[in-house]
């Protein structure tokens, strides 16, 4: 049990985000290929950046540039989801939410440390062998996996701390 009151996340159920946010990670990645593509196309088109005898647009952006491009826009996607709610949209689905062990949530510092440190989604091993339930990334960037009760899933103020939710009477 973390200090806010929800209990921290076990492996599966981290896994289980993991999968949902493949699926939403795939689709960014696809618009920021598109958009790079379309960059490229434009400046071509518009005679800044032609394109050498033979070659087309994906040849182009096949670089180290647009690697780092495409880690810079996962580093983007995941702090913000990170740093101002807590919860990516697989993370959202399953209840979970990662924050500050006072229950506020994590900076965008503290995000890039759990991205990089996640190594993929492998640091969630970790899990399985720490009683506190804490991954590699967690304890790196000094936070923790909850997972949220449903009423306090339902939270919408991202910059708050998600509260206990009272129960009806």
């Amino acid at each position: 049990m973390s200090s806010s009151g929800f209990p921290r996340a076990g492996f599966f159920i981290r896994l289980a985000a993991i999968v949902y946010d493949l699926l939403v990670v795939a689709a960014v990645l696809m618009f920021a290929a598109a958009m790079a593509l379309a960059f490229s196309v434009a400046l071509a088109t518009l005679g800044w950046w032609p394109l050498a005898e033979g070659m087309d647009h994906s040849e182009r952006i096949d670089h180290w540039l647009f690697q780092v491009y495409l880690v810079v826009v996962l580093v983007g996607f995941y702090g913000l989801f990170w740093s101002r709610g807590g919860q990516t949209l697989g993370m959202k689905a399953w209840r979970l939410r990662v924050q500050n062990t006072n229950n506020q949530a994590i900076s965008f510092r503290q995000a890039i440390i759990r991205f990089f440190t996640a190594l993929g989604g492998l640091g969630n091993i970790w899990v399985v062998f720490n009683r506190d339930k804490l991954a590699l990334q967690d304890l790196a960037a000094k936070c923790e996996v909850v997972r949220l009760t449903p009423e306090a899933n339902q939270f919408k103020n991202w910059r708050q701390p998600a509260q206990e939710a009272k129960p009806s009477q």
